[in-house]
């Protein structure tokens, strides 16, 4: 990486003389399987504003947003980023001209990239059907629109809440015509979510077009088929203003929060956002003359910054995991917590650069184990969705543990691990009563297997520091168990059944037995003793001979077809996460000029400014 110096500086007291943001490009990711969003955020933000191009929950369309399509929408204020199962798109609102219609075929608008940007804290597009330029930015819990309208006319903003996902409860509350309150309840991936918004326009509108059940009282509409057509004359090239401030936990609280922002200064929002992300994005500094590896650099640092999410009012009040409404006191709540994911790297980065943010993220842990019973798996706006393998909310405790991050219970943080250790689901009985899971057992066997071991290591961690010598031993015992799925013959971890080894075996195929991956891209899977792997393979050289086979195999899985295996050097897949540890472990046999050559590798060939990933 000729000319690039990476210098981390962590400084208590950050100066923001620097514009770091004006590196960012929200579009990288947006194309490809990248699954990201180009809208406007602030650094964990409870606000993600950003058009809607995908409305089927299509894989590639998780983020809401797909860079190959030219229709939007609309313009919701929640997506997430980089996830592989879609949800959010709540409250969603777009701008039309002439008879409303809330046929999302009739009010959505063809759009063309060389009238779209965005940077950080900034989103703009021309929407070509009525040509309307529409410009979006926020703060923390507040979505702020400014749509401006190009022809003399009717305008109208469709407040549709049938989008995207299944819509259980909706209601909207006028509370007078420049103010309304909206309820949307919805299931998806998170089953049960709860967002509660209140929307304020710059100007009075009148409602020109409804669909929802009128309750009795006045001006309140309600039920499961809900939307609402808001609208007025306009001159051309006037403006309308909307900010729209979310909460979980009720009317009250989306109140609370607009007074986040107290005006209708529209560049007044986006330059306070783009201080955010100042300060967020210096904690890391980097010097280069390419200016393509300084967007590539900050834009992944963002894309790290956009998650987990701020999920409580300015008073502190959340929705836990028991439905509930509660104070976080001393902390602050936070949800999209997708595990699998992010112990492996960037919960190791925050604990570099947002201690106090990991505290928040374990105190959350803690209190959904208080009011669930168990720490989060994949925790979304307070569901558990179960997705992936793993307890790994243990990996994120004991590395806070072990580096001295204070300001959570290390007690109380031990006993939630092992109480996800010592659950009898998902191939842990068998794990506890044999050592290892079988394929008579439960699917994806052999990764549950390695990766429990890994957890279990975390907790014997803590164990030794806390000073339980007992359960030091029994979990570092049960770390062990990788080397039962160990084939010390073909070098292979693998899946088992009927107590001896499933065969055919061929260590390419893609099957049930691994978590999105093969036997080359799991065997690897022993971070918490990478000796204890090398002694298997019977020493060092056979070690990187093993490793070296793996980077020079041809390019090519077999059995099912698995979308997340991309970016393949050999049978190493960068484009998934059970890979992204494997160049180093040539720095354990004395290789590091083999890691900086597959980094190097990796960094030039897999990181790019363009949209596809």
């Amino acid at each position: 990486m000729r000319n690039f110096l990476l210098t981390l500086l962590f400084i208590a007291n950050f100066t923001l003389a620097q514009d770091f943001a004006k590196y960012v490009n929200p579009f990288i990711g947006t194309g490809g399987h990248g699954h990201t969003f180009p809208g406007a955020t602030t650094p964990y933000g409870m606000v993600q504003l950003s058009p809607d191009t995908r409305i089927d929950g299509s894989w590639d369309g998780c983020g809401g947003y797909h860079y190959s399509d030219s229709v939007i929408y609309g313009f919701s204020h929640t997506h997430l980023n980089g996830t592989g199962v879609s949800d959010y798109g709540d409250i969603m609102l777009m701008p039309t001209m002439g008879e409303p219609s809330f046929d999302n075929k009739s009010y959505s608008s063809a759009f063309s990239h060389v009238n779209e940007k965005a940077s950080a804290g900034l989103y703009c597009v021309k929407l070509d059907k009525h040509n309307i330029d529409v410009s979006l930015t926020a703060s923390t819990r507040v979505g702020f629109h400014e749509y401006t309208f190009n022809q003399d006319g009717q305008a109208n903003i469709i407040l549709d809440l049938n989008h995207r996902d299944k819509l259980l409860e909706g209601r909207v509350n006028i509370i007078d015509d420049k103010t309304i309150e909206v309820l949307r309840r919805s299931e998806a991936w998170a089953t049960n979510q709860y967002v509660y918004a209140r929307i304020e326009f710059n100007v009075p509108l009148n409602i020109n077009l409804i669909k929802g059940e009128t309750t009795k009282l006045d001006w309140i509409y309600k039920g499961n088929d809900v939307a609402l057509s808001f609208s007025k004359k306009v001159k051309k090239g006037e403006k309308i203003l909307v900010k729209v401030s979310l909460s979980p936990t009720g009317f009250e609280g989306a109140e609370l929060n607009s007074s986040e922002i107290k005006h209708w200064d529209f560049e007044k929002v986006h330059q306070d956002a783009v201080q955010l992300w100042n300060k967020e994005l210096s904690k890391i500094e980097v010097t280069s003359d390419d200016k393509d590896k300084l967007a590539i650099f900050y834009t992944a640092l963002y894309h790290t910054m956009m998650q987990p999410n701020i999920a409580q009012d300015l008073d502190g009040k959340y929705r836990g995991r028991d439905n509930k409404i509660h104070q976080a006191e001393g902390f602050d709540y936070y949800t999209v917590f997708s595990l699998w994911d992010t112990f492996r790297a960037a919960h190791p980065l925050y604990t570099l650069i947002d201690k106090n943010e990991q505290s928040d993220y374990i105190n959350t842990f803690l209190k959904q184990y208080e009011q669930g019973g168990r720490l989060p798996v994949w925790e979304l706006a307070s569901n558990e969705t179960d997705c992936m393998i793993g307890y790994h909310s243990v990996s994120v405790i004991a590395d806070a543990i072990v580096k001295g991050i204070n300001g959570f219970d290390y007690e109380k943080a031990f006993e939630a691990s092992k109480a996800s250790a010592m659950r009898d689901v998902l191939g842990l009985e068998a794990y506890k009563k044999n050592g290892f899971i079988s394929i008579d057992d439960d699917h994806e066997s052999v990764s549950k297997t390695v990766e429990y071991s890994y957890d279990d290591w975390c907790i014997a961690q803590m164990a030794t520091i806390l000073g339980h010598q007992e359960d030091y031993q029994y979990f570092m015992k049960r770390s062990q168990n990788w080397k039962n799925l160990f084939d010390w013959e073909t070098g292979f971890i693998r899946p088992k059944k009927n107590g001896g080894w499933d065969k055919p075996f061929d260590p390419r195929e893609v099957n049930n037995n691994y978590t999105e991956g093969n036997a080359w891209q799991y065997t690897f899977f022993v971070p918490q003793d990478i000796q204890g792997m090398i002694e298997a393979y019977g020493g060092s050289e056979k070690f990187e001979a093993k490793l070296d086979e793996m980077f020079n195999s041809e390019s090519k899985t077999t059995g099912r077809e698995q979308v997340d295996v991309t970016g393949l050097i050999g049978q190493y897949a960068h484009g998934n996460e059970p890979s992204h540890h494997m160049a180093y472990l040539y720095n354990y046999v004395g290789k590091p000029e083999k890691t900086n050559e597959k980094v190097k590798y990796i960094l030039e060939n897999f990181y790019k400014t363009h949209q596809t990933v």
